[in-house]
């Protein structure tokens, strides 16, 4: 039992609560879990909660039916998002974690750290104490190896995650690494736990060879209990039977344990198969069922490791590993983080001269220079949630798609800024009331977003600096007490009864009544105010986060008539002056591999093919083309594009000027790096 103690307790109030329980026959422990000072109870203690609940000083009584308290969701219903450095493990993010089994040399690790740094990996591993089965074994270069690995994590931008091994070197090492990771042989080395969790770090906990669940999240439980709030959980696989694998990797337990608890889960798939070809299977099965990232070992040579060496990936094989993960991270419903890069810091998005001049480009005339900020530099954007002074604005309530993609960017503790209209996030943005926004532009069904694409000729000084593919869940959501054959009226935006069509086709007697946005639909039947209106009879389609937002239930899932139904969101930001606007670490990062320009062109035949003729001689991608009327100039069109950017960027930049020579109205919407 968890006892939550009001904020400014005073001594006399909270000795009587310890009274209180002792004298009831429990064993009582204080510390403080997040923001809330607790007195947890413990033992075959009796006592009545109601009473306990009225005592001076109680803010709540949390009775759990898990031994582990403070790891049980039933403590802590929201999930729990770790941070280490620059990086946040959990939510709607995918994590990885790669290096070697172990630090070898100074070189090595240098090596390695660059290598994953550049595929994506966004904190580095690597072992200086190794716990070996042989005696004989390499067992690490102990402090000189942490203190080499500590120098790569901070050339390449990462934090850094070890093992400890005893309590007495985790007093030694805590200065040197960002999060300490107890291994499975270590599982239930209860001193070491208890003094690796005092010292309050972030803490990597895999789950022991032959550990139950429960005995597990009880060991989480002892670093939760000792002082950190920052523990998580590592899958690394059970033994069992087989001798085919390593180990045996449990799947199950990832959906079993984020059921049990809010901590987040990730998994080490090097060590559960323990052979290189089947790692990345691994790794990518662990992502389907839920996992919060993996931890994959990583050698530059695996052949001449010192350590596990047949079960550590070749850099290639990471690569396209988190290629693949990218590609995965929207059908679950995730995004995978990125990072910025060391040579600005870890709150410091990259910025790259002359793309970043691009970025900040205007009307036909500009040259590369005049398109630069003050000074002949593009004003780098700001940081992530951290660093935000102002909401993220989207167009919607609570639980809309555009809000989930939102948190997607920029993480669940971004402030948020609501607006009624696509035009309202323009104008937040210009107005500086919002650091940034959030607009759909297109959707895999049912197209382009014509009125987004035409908002940007209107906003000359708004920008694209992300992009973002968020899969469409729709669901028929309604009041309690509703059910299927009580619904008479359904509401949503008429994207969303289109993509439904099939599902809607079935109770034609329906009637359909349009709203501006999916997640207004849902708030509009708790509005719902006309005299002797049943509100079981209303319904709305949105995505499933509504429903919780507004608390209504979810009748049906899934209505949608295709279920490859994505919606491409960008991010957007003022060009020059004023507030610098945030690129989300999980957008913008990396380099730009994307740009998206509109132009128009003089009207004589093969004007078009011109411009075209430019991007393909020069090797530059056309991956959309899409035409718009020019208001007020009858049968004249503007021409949006969507091109790939090559990895020279002085071939772009001097592409995109010659472009601007066959066009009459060119302007340069932003560089961004592309969503798979």
């Amino acid at each position: 039992m968890l006892v939550v103690l009001s904020k400014g307790i005073s001594l006399h109030d909270k000795e009587m609560i310890r009274v209180y329980l002792q004298d009831r026959g429990f064993s009582i422990r204080e510390q403080h879990f997040g923001e809330d000072a607790i007195i947890g109870a413990t033992g075959k203690g009796t006592a009545d909660i109601r009473e306990l609940s009225l005592l001076p000083g109680v803010e709540r009584v949390a009775a759990t039916s898990k031994p582990y308290e403070l790891a049980s969701r039933e403590t802590k219903p929201e999930d729990t998002i770790v941070t280490v450095g620059p990086v946040k493990i959990g939510g709607s993010r995918i994590s990885i974690i790669a290096g070697p089994c172990a630090v070898e040399s100074r070189e090595q690790i240098m090596e390695t750290a660059a290598m994953v740094r550049e595929s994506g990996a966004v904190i580095l591993r690597g072992g200086a104490y190794k716990p070996r089965t042989s005696p004989y074994a390499f067992q690490g270069l102990g402090m000189q190896g942490l203190e080499y690995m500590k120098a790569a994590g901070e050339a390449h931008g990462m934090p850094i995650v070890t093992e400890v091994v005893s309590p007495e070197l985790a007093v030694q090492m805590q200065d040197l690494t960002d999060m300490f990771q107890i291994g499975a042989r270590n599982m239930q080395n209860f001193e070491l736990l208890k003094k690796v969790g005092s010292l309050g770090k972030p803490v990597l906990l895999k789950r022991g060879p032959s550990a139950t669940i429960e005995e597990w999240l009880l060991s989480a439980e002892y670093l939760l209990a000792s002082g950190t709030k920052d523990v998580v959980l590592c899958e690394r696989g059970i033994r069992t039977f087989e001798t085919y694998t390593r180990n045996t990797l449990d799947i199950s337990a990832i959906p079993v344990v984020k059921d049990l608890s809010h901590l987040p889960v990730i998994v080490d798939p090097s060590h559960a198969v323990g052979i290189r070809a089947k790692v990345s299977s691994a790794g990518l099965a662990a992502i389907a069922a839920g996992s919060d990232g993996l931890t994959v070992e990583v050698h530059p040579r695996p052949d001449e490791a010192l350590s596990d060496g047949p079960q550590s990936l070749y850099p290639e094989q990471f690569e396209r590993l988190m290629r693949d993960i990218e590609a995965l991270a929207p059908v679950v419903g995730k995004e995978l983080l990125r990072t910025p890069r060391p040579h600005q810091g870890w709150g410091v998005p990259r910025c790259s001269g002359v793309l970043e001049g691009a970025a900040a480009g205007s009307p036909k005339g500009d040259t590369a220079a005049s398109r630069m900020g003050t000074g002949g530099e593009q004003q780098c954007p700001g940081t992530g949630a951290a660093g935000i002074s102002t909401g993220i604005a989207f167009s919607g309530e609570s639980g809309a798609y555009a809000e989930q993609a939102l948190m997607r960017a920029f993480g669940e503790e971004a402030p948020r800024l609501h607006v009624d209209s696509f035009g309202a996030v323009f104008d937040a943005v210009l107005e500086g009331s919002a650091s940034a926004g959030v607009i759909p532009v297109e959707n895999s069904l049912a197209g382009s977003i014509h009125e987004n694409y035409d908002l940007f000729l209107r906003y000359p000084d708004i920008a694209i600096v992300g992009e973002l593919k968020l899969r469409i869940v729709h669901c028929l959501i309604a009041c309690e007490g509703a059910y299927l054959d009580s619904i008479r009226i359904v509401r949503s935006h008429p994207q969303g009864f289109a993509q439904c069509r099939e599902f809607l086709d079935k109770h034609p007697d329906w009637q359909l009544e349009p709203y501006n946005n999916t997640a207004t639909a849902v708030a509009s039947i708790l509005r719902e105010d006309t005299a002797g209106t049943d509100l079981t009879t209303i319904a709305a389609i949105a995505g499933d986060a509504a429903a919780r937002a507004h608390g209504l239930k979810v009748l049906k899932t899934g209505i949608e008539t295709n279920p490859l139904n994505y919606t491409r969101f960008v991010i957007i930001s003022r060009r020059n002056g004023g507030d610098k606007a945030p690129v989300p670490p999980s957008l913008g990062s990396e380099p730009p591999t994307k740009a998206s320009v509109v132009f128009s062109v003089p009207d004589t035949p093969g004007s078009l093919f011109a411009c075209l003729k430019i991007l393909s001689e020069k090797g530059i991608n056309l991956s959309k083309l899409e035409s718009r009327p020019i208001q007020g100039q009858p049968w004249r069109y503007l021409f949006y594009v969507d091109v790939s950017i090559p990895h020279t960027e002085t071939i772009f930049d001097a592409v995109m000027e010659e472009l601007k020579t066959k066009t009459e109205d060119f302007r340069f919407l932003g560089a961004y790096r592309a969503s798979l």
